[in-house]
């Protein structure tokens, strides 16, 4: 690694540079393990400088390895690569703290260094490293496309050009077309789980379908054919909109189509909605134009089975209403939801269409008012964004979001009325809207939302679907007031709180296998007999699950390291195509796939999973539970859980959240607090 001398022979300003990061690097890697901190702040300043310069990326790549060994990393996630998670590595080079951005930066710049085969890694082969590389520039194309605007200039400064020429190095390293390839399959990962709320998907699609136009970015033949599909699903679905025309110009060729171009338009909206869980702005147009003289096609249109079809020519007047008020090419994605709803058979429940007709004439409150066109502007109006909501929620129920918000309670709340309940969600929705107030009752004593304090949530959520905009700030001051009712009892709060929050299906027997005062693990071979006696058909006399039932889990990282508390909803308990016992949940944090640690890796389909749903083998979904819901009166047979079954389970809790809850080889737990917080 000598340094190159300039045109006149003497050493540029990189290359003094580097030599400043060689003798820190050298420094560091001298010092031992008590005094390498104080040794660090020079590496930190050197690599910093070095990085700004052109070529530095470079330089800092090739002494990949030695900055590892000399323990840059040392203490940090960044020193064990194989638990790092691409999602992470974006705010870690947006952070304003240069020392975490110079971290990340040159991490990535290792493993860079891995792929490449010029850095052998213990635990971390060249094709993760490849796969790592792809994914974080997959998942921050704008770092890669677009210059620094003026927010990211004034809050980096220097560094958000930093951030750019990285990114440029790194896909220059690795090559677009791999970029791509993940960014497809992370999309598909997504939409797979059919979530309400597509709005960033919908924006990397068109992101994407924008720089592949450009002559100067190579995304390779492969990668470009497989996205296709996810483009064509929003701009080119059929043959009237395949030169993505505009709204208008669609409107005027629909007009001048006779009955069979009509029918081939409508059944192709409909194949492709149905296939991807988007829906084109030109989809709910041609919708709307249907109406209009040719309505017999809205069941094509929407792709119906038979169910659905039943239920839109039993409740035609109304389903036309919600088309004419609540979809527009703003809320086309309600389209969808509302295909869902008619195929559920939700309208065939006696309350649910005269809360509809409700819901369409609701008299929306200043601050619901204000709340939905400050998040969702003006066009179309709130009273129909919020329209449009409750349909997309009434549809997909398992596709309700928490956002980034610690209100995981909340959201599984509006999921499971939802899917159990819609009727009671109606006239939730009614009550927040309208009067700016829900009232529920705890143990036969009223909680006004209006008169309670805080939620969990500090601050009013805005990056949610409009119901949950709307619903959660009174769910959240509700259900963190019941809790405060039950502040003075012995025990975990949840065991009063869920069945009065959710309703009288949410099961009265409850189990916890964590000691509230102090954290500790307690009785938890009966802890998993009861869960298995519950919820496992071999051990349960083979009764299905009727209702949902809330349960929280100890969330743990990709190291099987504890993070915190979190509420889910177990929908069902089956054999998979394997003829393996999964549990299939519902989460409410946004997405579902996510890797727990010590071989826990959460499934979102393939395993006979619907859509919305996780899942988990009832062992490794065991090993994370903490607290469940049960009915008393049905003990099944606990006694029959063989005793090796639950040894098992319980060497997932002591390699993973209950490590520090335990003593080496005995049931009895150590000191470690429990907190009442949870993890959203």
């Amino acid at each position: 690694m000598e340094p190159t001398a300039d045109a006149a022979g003497a050493p540029t300003t990189l290359d003094r540079r580097v030599g400043s990061l060689d003798d820190a690097v050298r420094a560091l890697s001298e010092t031992r393990a008590f005094g390498k901190p104080a040794k660090l702040r020079r590496v930190l300043e050197a690599l910093r400088r070095v990085l700004r310069q052109p070529g530095g990326a470079a330089a800092v790549q090739a002494r990949a390895q030695a900055l590892d060994e000399a323990g840059l990393f040392d203490g940090t996630d960044w020193s064990s690569p194989e638990i790092l998670i691409p999602a992470l590595a974006g705010p870690g080079l947006r952070c304003e703290n240069a020392d975490t951005l110079v971290l990340e930066a040159t991490s990535e710049l290792r493993l860079l260094a891995v792929a490449r085969g010029e850095y052998a890694h213990a635990s971390f082969s060249a094709d993760d490293a490849h796969q790592f590389l792809s994914q974080v520039l997959a998942m921050n194309l704008d770092l890669l496309f677009t210059p620094p605007n003026e927010a990211e200039r004034t809050r980096q400064g220097r560094n958000a050009q930093l951030i750019r020429d990285l990114f440029q190095y790194l896909a220059d390293g690795i090559g677009y077309d791999s970029v791509l390839g993940e960014l497809v399959d992370e999309i598909w990962r997504i939409l797979r789980q059919r979530p309400i709320q597509v709005e960033q998907v919908q924006s990397l699609i068109t992101r994407i379908s924008i720089y592949r136009s450009d002559p100067d970015v190579d995304f390779g033949a492969t990668s470009a054919q497989g996205l296709d599909r996810l483009i064509t699903s929003l701009f080119g679905t059929t043959e009237a909109c395949r030169d993505d025309p505009g709204v208008e110009v669609f409107r005027e060729r629909l007009e001048a189509m006779d009955t069979s171009a009509l029918q081939y338009e409508a059944s192709g909206f409909a194949r492709a909605m149905h296939d991807t869980g988007l829906v084109s702005p030109y989809h709910a147009e041609l919708l709307r134009f249907l109406l209009r003289g040719s309505d017999y096609l809205v069941p094509e249109a929407l792709g119906l089975s038979d169910i659905g079809r039943t239920c839109l020519l039993r409740y035609r007047d109304l389903v036309h209403r919600l088309i004419e008020d609540a979809v527009h090419p703003q809320t086309a994605q309600c389209v969808y939801g509302l295909a869902l709803l008619l195929d559920r058979g939700v309208l065939h429940e006696a309350p649910v269409e005269p809360a509809l007709w409700r819901q369409l004439s609701l008299e929306l409150s200043p601050v619901a008012r204000d709340r939905l066109t400050a998040v969702f502007g003006d066009q179309p109006g709130p009273v129909a964004r919020l329209t449009a909501g409750v349909i997309s929620m009434l549809g997909q129920p398992l596709g309700v979001g928490q956002g980034d918000n610690p209100t995981c309670q909340s959201a599984r709340a509006l999921s499971m009325w939802a899917y159990n309940d819609p009727d009671y969600l109606l006239q939730l929705v009614v009550w927040a809207a309208r009067d700016d107030e829900i009232t529920m009752h705890f143990e036969g004593n009223p909680v006004s939302s209006r008169d309670s304090a805080g939620g969990v949530a500090k601050t009013l959520p805005v990056d949610l679907d409009p119901v949950s905009l709307v619903v959660v700030p009174h769910l959240d001051r509700i259900y963190a007031e019941m809790g405060r009712r039950c502040a003075d009892r012995p025990g975990d709060p949840h065991r009063w709180v869920n069945p009065e929050f959710h309703g009288w299906w949410a099961a009265r027997g409850f189990w916890i296998n964590v000691d509230v005062a102090t954290g500790n693990l307690v009785d938890l071979d009966e802890f998993l007999r009861r869960f298995h006696a519950g919820y496992h058909p071999g051990y349960n006399g083979g009764r299905p699950l009727i209702h949902p039932q809330p349960a929280g889990i100890a969330v743990t990282d990709s190291a099987a390291r504890y993070i915190g508390w979190h509420a889910i909803t177990i929908l069902r308990v089956a054999p998979d195509p394997q003829d393996v016992v999964r549990v299939y949940f519902f989460n409410p944090n946004n997405d579902s796939g996510q890797d727990w640690g010590d071989g826990v890796v959460v499934s979102t389909t393939g395993h006979g999973e619907r859509f919305g749903e996780a899942s988990l083998p009832f062992d490794q979904f065991a090993s994370r539970v903490y607290i469940f819901h049960v009915d008393p009166l049905e003990r099944g047979e606990p006694e029959r859980v063989p005793a090796e079954d639950v040894q098992r389970i319980i060497g997932y809790v002591e390699r993973s959240w209950g490590r520090d809850r335990l003593r080496p080889g005995a049931l009895q737990a150590s000191e470690g607090p429990h907190h009442e917080s949870t993890v959203d």
